[in-house]
């Protein structure tokens, strides 16, 4: 059975929540992100790009490229709230829905063609959404998902794309390599010295040559650029939260030992989440002294998962919940009140030295293993 999988993407997500908390900003350039001086753009309207701007650009450089451009900081609650909407009114009504991230999600529709028809079905959804939500959405339909989120980009902004089987190369063949998800621009810096700078380009490549040049990632990029992709739609599913603890032992007073063992949690379950693709509103901190009485105590921050900003935020949690004159048997740290977003939501506090620094970090740890990089005081 040939399969149907919807793309749903919200169309300048971030933008869209703040035009509808404030209507004079429809149809004008609109900045989100950080205010300081190495902040950098988290999102922009479509009127300012017009300019060149982008998101992950340095904000002072996308100020100066567009003089007139409003800047809104960005309201993560405001966000998280319209993303649980639009995931509720998804799973309601799918099958089977995949959370890709706070503003996409994938949809399973394989089968009900014998009902109504998956392309009619998935307009009336995107109405629904759009009608209920008051956010624009674009969409894309194919048999993978690979396709589905090409299409969906080539809908945009605010449309809608059929991608009929047994079309997905023809579709794919006119399109930059970069179109495909996963080519970053380094990747695509180096199939435009091999020649391969559309995707047509890669359809007429042998598998073996890219394999041999990018590795495993070379598949992927064939397979891609020839509409091959069977990789599954996941089940959403939300986790509620995510924990370490540790029981000394011997029972201890050295702020060395424990400083440095809540710092450890941090720099393990900050790279989970990020992994995960995850973001955190709520650092708990938790203290059994050597009586057994167990105390906690928890703080909400804007949606983060950088190691600087839940490491200050949990060793300053301890310092209000340790009582000096005792003796601690356990410690322990949670993150909870999750959101699916993709790395791209820590642009409100992050500069584009501190991204690059952490995706170089997590590369290694992905790659070589999370214990081969600690942080020097936990050595």
């Amino acid at each position: 059975m040939d399969r149907s999988i919807v793309h749903m993407d919200m169309d300048t997500f971030f933008v869209s929540v703040e035009r509808l908390k404030d209507s004079s900003l429809i149809n004008k350039p609109v900045l989100v992100g950080g205010n300081s001086d190495r902040a950098v753009v988290a999102s922009c309207s479509y009127e300012a790009r017009q300019f060149g701007v982008h998101s992950a650009m340095p904000m002072r450089l996308a100020q100066r490229l567009c003089p007139e451009a409003i800047v809104r900081k960005g309201d993560y609650d405001e966000y998280s709230k319209y993303s649980k909407m639009v995931t509720e009114i998804l799973t309601g009504a799918a099958p089977q829905v995949e959370k890709a991230s706070i503003d996409e999600h994938y949809l399973d529709l394989t089968g009900m063609d014998r009902f109504f028809g998956c392309w009619k079905w998935s307009l009336e959804l995107r109405r629904k959404v759009i009608r209920e939500t008051g956010l624009p959405i674009s969409m894309g339909l194919s048999m993978n998902k690979t396709v589905s989120k090409i299409a969906t980009g080539q809908a945009k902004p605010n449309g809608e794309l059929d991608i009929a089987h047994g079309v997905e190369r023809e579709f794919l063949a006119p399109l930059p390599a970069n179109k495909i998800p996963g080519i970053g621009p380094e990747t695509y810096k180096m199939l435009c010295k091999m020649g391969a700078s559309h995707i047509y380009h890669l359809q007429r490549l042998q598998a073996e040559l890219l394999e041999a040049t990018f590795g495993r990632a070379g598949m992927m990029i064939y397979n891609k650029a020839n509409g091959l992709d069977d990789s599954p739609v996941v089940p959403y599913e939300e986790q509620k939260s995510i924990s370490k603890s540790t029981t000394f032992d011997r029972d201890t007073t050295d702020m060395g030992i424990l400083r440095k063992t809540i710092i450890g949690f941090v720099d393990e379950l900050a790279y989970e989440l990020r992994s995960q693709q995850r973001l955190t509103a709520c650092v708990t901190i938790t203290i059994r002294y050597a009586d057994w009485n167990t105390y906690t105590k928890q703080t909400r921050i804007p949606y983060s998962s950088t190691d600087d900003i839940l490491m200050k935020t949990a060793l300053d949690l301890f310092e209000k919940l340790y009582d000096k004159r005792m003796l601690v048997r356990l410690v322990g740290v949670k993150f909870s009140d999750f959101v699916s977003g993709s790395y791209q939501i820590d642009l409100f506090a992050d500069s584009l030295e501190k991204i690059s620094l952490y995706q170089a970090v997590d590369s290694i740890k992905k790659r070589f293993g999370p214990e081969l990089l600690k942080k020097a005081v936990c050595l």
